[in-house]
């Protein structure tokens, strides 16, 4: 009898970790946004985060989600995927509508120019959308093709989470050009460790696809390195470079 009941609580304790990890894991990813959005609301000043950052995680996700069509993987990442998209939508509508508020004599730049110069540097949060959409729909058609091999399905996945691997590298880069960590969230970056390194730690606990965990750990490495910019950058203040006004991404919008 005693062992019936050590064995329900046994079985009661692991559900509600399993519950616990499920929502950590679904809204853990967005979290370290919100001190960055708080920031930019506040200041209306978005020139120390990266927007590339949005592309690089809406890109990720979306690949994600196709690659659930090929490779079955855990329920609470295909959410994860979803909210992430949300999150990062959102934040492009706000850094677009900041950057369109101080630059009011800037050409508008639309998605349908087709102009790689301005690429992901547009005026109009629509502009975003349609990119976002086009792209969707055509893996989306490419995966429909090829859903039956293994070769691309296995691509698809690697590619999906080596792109989310990435998210911190436009960061970085702008930090780098930048010479200065100033108006980047170091709140943000603290909990992108911390949620990656949980992340990585539940890819292995659960077994998902080794893509997964693999590129877990080189995403850790390069929060690491972000967190060794904003040490650098405060003990030993760098002089910027000067920039021209649509220098690659890095004030980044």
């Amino acid at each position: 009898m005693d062992d019936e009941i050590l064995d329900q609580s046994m079985l009661v304790v692991y559900q509600l970790v399993s519950w616990i990890a499920s929502v950590a894991i679904i809204f853990g990813g967005v979290v370290p946004y919100i001190p960055q959005y708080r920031d930019i609301r506040r200041t209306q000043n978005a020139e120390g985060f990266s927007t590339y950052v949005c592309l690089v995680l809406l890109v990720a996700n979306i690949l994600r989600i196709l690659f659930r069509f090929g490779r079955y993987f855990e329920t609470p990442l295909l959410w994860q995927s979803i909210i992430m998209i949300i999150t990062m939508l959102i934040m492009l509508n706000l850094c677009t509508n900041v950057r369109v508020a101080t630059e009011l004599n800037t050409k508008r730049r639309s998605f349908t120019e087709f102009d790689w110069n301005y690429f992901w540097s547009w005026s109009r949060f629509v502009d975003y959308l349609q990119c976002v959409v086009a792209f969707t729909v055509l893996t989306a058609y490419v995966t429909y093709l090829l859903l039956d091999s293994v070769l691309f399905v296995e691509s698809l996945g690697f590619l999906a989470v080596f792109t989310e691997a990435m998210l911190g590298t436009p960061q970085l880069y702008c930090n780098y050009q930048n010479k200065s960590t100033e108006g980047m969230s170091i709140k943000m970056v603290l909990m992108w460790t911390s949620g990656d390194t949980f992340k990585t730690g539940y890819f292995l606990l659960t077994q998902a696809p080794m893509q997964f965990w693999i590129c877990g750990l080189l995403q850790v490495c390069v929060d690491i390195a972000i967190l060794f910019q904003v040490y650098y950058y405060s003990h030993y203040p760098q002089k910027p470079i000067s920039h021209t006004t649509h220098t690659t991404s890095a004030k980044a919008l």
